[in-house]
């Protein structure tokens, strides 16, 4: 198992378990506070978050930060990471294969952080975390309590770019997790 920040960004920079790193510019492990109370987890890096090297950056990015900041809070105060580290070619969405070969990525991550909530940003991220029986539009909003870490999976960021019906319930959502955000902090 991973025990430090360095050791793992190493093993994702070196890792090629799947196709995907032959095709990026750069991994994208994730970025934010390494004791973070919330993590966000997404589905993979689009163009941007691979030339920058930095998840989140992009449009989605943009109303993500936008939506950390409504609930008030910074960006650099949660940890915001993907289900996969390497750009899949078109954007198109991870394979089952993929997701497998980052997930000991993703659980040193969640290990190192110790987030006391993670919110599942998409489909992707709410199968790979929750099970494959796990859909977006029956599951979002409903709290998930696995060995003491309380998991929202909502609708990803750019799924809201597309569809702005979904807003509301996605601010649902992150109302939900503000709130068991402050309810967390007392106890």
């Amino acid at each position: 198992m991973t025990t430090s920040w360095a050791e793992l960004m190493g093993q994702i920079e070196a890792c090629h378990a799947c196709a995907l790193r032959e095709g990026c510019a750069r991994t994208v492990p994730g970025e934010g506070s390494p004791t973070a109370g919330i993590m966000f987890i997404g589905e993979g890096p689009g163009a941007d978050e691979d030339r920058l090297g930095r998840p989140f950056v992009g449009r989605a990015g943009e109303l993500l930060t936008k939506m950390i900041h409504a609930i008030g809070m910074e960006r650099t105060e949660v940890y915001i990471c993907n289900a996969v580290k390497c750009r899949p070619p078109g954007n198109r969405t991870p394979t089952a294969e993929e997701i497998a070969a980052c997930r000991p990525f993703l659980r040193a991550q969640v290990a190192l952080v110790r987030p006391k909530i993670i919110v599942l940003l998409g489909a992707t991220a709410g199968r790979d975390v929750l099970g494959d029986q796990f859909r977006v539009t029956r599951d979002r909003g409903k709290w998930v309590e696995r060995k003491g870490v309380w998991f929202m999976p909502t609708y990803h960021p750019s799924a809201l770019l597309r569809d702005e019906s979904l807003k509301r319930p996605a601010w649902e959502d992150f109302k939900a997790v503000r709130d068991k955000a402050r309810e967390l902090m007392k106890g």
